[in-house]
């Protein structure tokens, strides 16, 4: 199992596989963004794969394509495949704006993806027109119908929170992947680029009692998946609701992953700059043990938590090119 110096260990690895969208959330990409990496610089499958593989070698059990819009990049099932075959990966999963699904909810499931994470930050046609850009409320419902059709179950709905903007629409949010038994998954904006430092930052503290006494919600102890969220239950057990807090109650000390971004670069923190560059290893000829070797390299370099509260202006690059 890889250890970081703080005594961390990590079994999770996101992996953007693009870093472009169909979407321009507010929080996320400014509408104007051009800096998009070129395709020669991208991982190619074969790259990926290696990385991945790597990290299965040294204890990695959960792996997450994200991007930009993951579905953006052609023939995606085909690495999910790949992925999902390596000897200990555990978990494949896949983080999307569902825009994009109903196209290949059937294909991710027959090549090994497990589970799906879908953004969705309003129930209104103007709100999500307002948030992403466009009208995408329509297409985003079609890719969830896709995914149940799929079988995929259960599926998180992952919302934003941002005050004025969507907080009015938590409670229908709610109520909504309550009655689809769908997993809500409430998150705080965090400051990285312009925009996400131009957002109006809600803590979901007041949100947890709240949602707690409406909806006559229990805390639940069992985990669902590798992430940071803690989750209420319905009485019934047939959903949750999570809450993720990266501001207001920061869960770095148990943090278990790190991010690829579609160039190579190894994120050790969405709120530090400290970075191991992978692609050029890989295009000079690595061997399988320099790449585990600079594997563990990079997870050394992992500082103990971010800087968001203390410099909420210090990171400049925008989630999209992190890897969300």
């Amino acid at each position: 199992m890889l250890r970081d110096r703080f005594g961390r260990s990590f079994d999770y690895l996101r992996v953007s596989v693009t870093d472009r969208c169909d979407l321009r959330c507010t929080y996320c990409m400014p509408p104007e963004f051009k800096g998009f990496e070129e395709p020669a610089d991208w991982l190619t499958f074969d790259e990926i794969e290696r990385v991945v593989a790597a990290f299965a070698r040294l204890g990695t059990r959960r792996v997450r394509l994200t991007g930009g819009e993951p579905l953006t990049r052609r023939h995606l099932p085909q690495l999910a495949g790949r992925l999902a075959a390596l000897p200990g990966l555990e978990d494949l999963s896949i983080s999307t704006n569902a825009t994009m699904l109903a196209r290949h909810a059937t294909a991710l499931k027959a090549a090994g993806v497990a589970r799906i994470n879908v953004s969705l930050d309003s129930l209104d046609h103007a709100g999500m027109a307002r948030i992403t850009g466009r009208d995408s409320l329509p297409s985003i419902l079609q890719g969830l119908a896709a995914g149940k059709a799929a079988g995929f179950d259960p599926i998180k709905i992952n919302m934003v929170a941002m005050r004025g903007v969507n907080d009015h629409e938590i409670d229908a949010m709610a109520a909504f992947c309550i009655e689809q038994h769908f997993i809500l998954r409430l998150i705080e904006v965090m400051p990285m680029g312009s925009t996400g430092q131009d957002s109006a930052y809600l803590p979901l503290h007041g949100e947890y009692d709240r949602l707690r006494v409406k909806f006559g919600l229990q805390p639940q102890t069992a985990t669902l998946g590798g992430g940071p969220a803690r989750y209420l239950s319905t009485p019934d057990g047939h959903t949750s609701i999570g809450f993720i807090t990266p501001m207001s109650q920061h869960f770095c000390a148990s943090c278990n992953r790190v991010r690829l971004a579609v160039d190579g670069t190894l994120y050790m923190c969405l709120g530090q700059e400290e970075k191991y560059e992978l692609r050029p290893l890989l295009r000079a000829g690595a061997s399988d043990a320099d790449l585990e070797q600079a594997i563990r390299v990079a997870i050394e370099r992992k500082p103990e938590q971010h800087d968001f509260t203390r410099q909420p202006d210090k990171i400049i690059r925008f989630m999209s090119q992190t890897g969300g």
